[in-house]
């Protein structure tokens, strides 16, 4: 019997309908995938329906596209909920999402404590790094810590928020960086959760963050490691909990998008292989391959089995999962490890005379530094002196892709429209209309505004109605400067 460290293992397979999108699930399960990673398309994530104008070319594109909760009901059919754990990719709308995933629940006739996954519900890093808010920060994280104070007593083993630095990276942040300014957003919803009346021994054990794995291999390690120490100090020195739950770093690991090359596409599965290699010694507990077309396109069925059979592999057949920290001890990861924890409490010690992260947003530091650093590492990969095989050195001129990439057939956005149209239809639109005006007076009331929008969902109001409500109410964000 296999007695290793094990992770859920994770590959994106939702994008276009959500037909298409559980036919990819359902496959990526029968290969031996523990978990579901869901990721959302644009109009999803800014509060679109697929009927919006500025929705035009992009439905599906990608994500899977959710319009109501019938689309939800697609995605998951023949999936149980009760035995799967089920991220979800998704910030500005994420209580919206969360609302059609536990009325699917309800219906299917599944307890919501029998539920268990994360939802991303990490805004403030979407101000930095991403740009799918919607609101203003303030109103932002209203909507997040109703999220918290709900799940807390309705879905109490479901993660309510994964925090994440993936994205903040990505962007262009070093290692340091990445790590700094994702703790110093976590600081930012425990603040808000407190002052909200919530204990942090109440809300901080489903906490969970989201990380990236880059090519720097013992950087990486020795960050995860780092990781771990930085934030059991923040909660049980700065905010007093008294829980071990609260002071455990739970994370979920993507290798990176951004080092992977359109040229020589082969090559990007022995990266992947190095970045899950350390976030598994690095110890996350779930982890997500990206797939070696990534540069190219989405990705192809055969290309996103490889990326599960990467994970697969190193579970199996590597030995690494046998001991925790396989590399504690040696004294390079030591120092290492060390130097970025100083480096990271530096960073936010900086963030917090100046006001905190809000007041750093605000100003513009956050997005300068990622810049910044961002503009440092191109002029390297420019000037040679950080090589990428096949991008400045080691070139193949003339290679021809030996696989075929995958691209989302034209008439998806039709479909889902026509779709949505019919929900329209057949819904009784006085009750939807009913459950949008009870949805209005909570806000303007400052109730928690969870029970509203699930009530909304049930009479199938859509994700862009019910988004326009909170907009109406809390206004739109524009970036100062715009």
């Amino acid at each position: 019997m296999y007695r290793g460290r094990l992770w859920t293992m994770r590959q994106y397979a939702g994008y276009g309908t959500a037909r298409e999108s559980n036919q990819r699930y359902r496959y990526l399960l029968e290969q031996g995938q523990t978990g579901l990673s869901v990721a959302f398309d644009l109009p999803t994530q800014v509060g679109l329906d697929s009927d919006h104008n500025l929705a035009l070319g992009e439905v599906g594109k990608v994500g899977v596209a959710i319009d109501s909760l019938e689309d939800m009901e697609i995605l998951f059919e023949g999936i149980p909920l009760e035995k799967v754990s089920v991220s979800m990719t998704i910030n500005s709308t994420a209580a919206i999402m969360l609302a059609m995933y536990l009325v699917l629940a309800e219906k299917q006739g599944i307890a919501w404590k029998q539920l268990t996954g994360t939802i991303q519900n990490d805004i403030l890093k979407e101000y930095i790094a991403r740009g799918t808010y919607i609101y203003p920060p303030k109103a932002s994280i209203k909507i997040i810590t109703d999220m918290l104070a709900f799940c807390q007593e309705e879905v109490p083993a479901w993660n309510t928020m994964s925090i994440s630095g993936y994205h903040i990276r990505e962007a262009g942040a070093d290692a340091v960086q990445e790590l700094a300014f994702t703790f110093a957003n976590a600081i930012t919803y425990i603040k808000a959760a407190r002052e909200a009346g919530l204990k942090i021994d109440t809300f901080a054990p489903r906490l969970s963050f989201f990380l990236a794995a880059h090519n720097n291999f013992f950087e990486e390690i020795a960050k995860f490691r780092a990781a771990r120490r930085i934030w059991a100090k923040i909660v049980r020195d700065k905010f007093h909990a008294k829980n071990p739950k609260s002071w455990k770093f739970r994370f979920h690991t993507q290798t990176s998008g951004a080092t992977l090359t359109a040229q020589q596409p082969d090559n990007n599965i022995i990266r992947v292989t190095l970045q899950a290699l350390a976030s598994v010694i690095g110890g996350t507990q779930s982890l997500h391959t990206n797939s070696r077309d990534e540069a190219l396109a989405l990705p192809s069925q055969e290309s996103a089995r490889i990326a599960l059979r990467t994970q697969q592999i190193i579970a199996h057949e590597s030995g690494t999962t046998d001991t925790v920290d396989p590399l504690g001890g040696s004294y390079f990861i030591e120092n290492l490890t060390n130097r970025i924890e100083t480096s990271v409490n530096d960073y936010l010690h900086r963030i917090e005379d100046m006001g905190g992260m809000l007041k750093a947003i605000e100003s513009g530091f956050i997005q300068k530094k990622i810049q910044d650093s961002a503009y440092a590492y191109q002029k390297e990969i420019e000037q040679k002196k950080q090589l990428i095989v096949g991008l400045n050195s080691f070139n193949t001129s003339g290679g021809k892709i030996q696989f075929d990439l995958y691209s989302p057939p034209r008439e998806i956005e039709k479909k889902q429209i026509q779709k949505l149209t019919e929900v329209k239809k057949r819904r009784d639109t006085s009750l939807t209309k009913k459950s949008l005006q009870a949805l209005n007076k909570a806000i303007s009331d400052n109730k928690n505004l969870m029970p509203f929008i699930i009530e909304a969902v049930k009479c199938l109001a859509t994700l862009g109605e019910i988004s326009d409500i909170l907009k109406d109410n809390f206004g739109t964000y524009q970036e100062a400067g715009l």
